[in-house]
């Protein structure tokens, strides 16, 4: 095999990402619960986006969010393993494991609904990121892309999702 050379991010290089936009309205607070009916808009950033960056999203019922836990603090991130939520009578896990907000890169990703495109705006319920969270990208949901196969996961992660959404 050829020999490769180590990319910037393999040789531990910053890589710098810019918001697309932001989550206006929703929730102000953090709160682990019931965000099922909780709207937001995901403004797009107007001086990088016009309304033809949302076209034919509409046509698509969910959206993948990709957005960052701004307001997770450094000292608060987790690289090993911890009890999620705090709860003792759940396994210790790793921090991959699980998709805490106190992640390496705090880096979120939700499946949401789309309700509507206003402008330059995507309307969506679901969205678990508050007011003012930076957008990093959107992708439409495709069933292409959805998991192949049957979906595995320890007791745990229903018991943790149960009153979520």
């Amino acid at each position: 095999m050829p020999e490769r050379s180590a990319s910037s991010a393999e040789r531990g290089e910053a890589i710098t990402l810019h918001p697309i936009g932001h989550v206006r309205g929703g929730r102000a607070e953090v709160i682990d619960d019931n965000w099922g009916t909780v709207e937001a808009v995901i403004a797009l950033d107007a001086a990088r986006f016009g309304p033809e960056a949302l076209a034919g999203i509409d046509g698509f019922s969910h959206a993948e969010v990709i957005f960052l836990f701004d307001r997770v603090p450094d000292d608060k991130i987790e690289n090993g393993a911890r009890h999620p939520r705090g709860r003792k009578d759940w396994p210790l896990v790793g921090i991959f494991a699980q998709r805490g907000k106190n992640r390496p890169n705090r880096l979120g990703l939700t499946t949401c609904e789309i309700v509507a495109v206003e402008g330059t705006g995507l309307r969506v319920r679901g969205l678990d990121a508050v007011d003012g969270t930076p957008v990093l990208d959107i992708k439409p949901v495709m069933q292409g892309f959805a998991p192949r196969g049957e979906v595995r996961e320890p007791d745990w992660a229903g018991a943790i999702m149960q009153d979520y959404w």
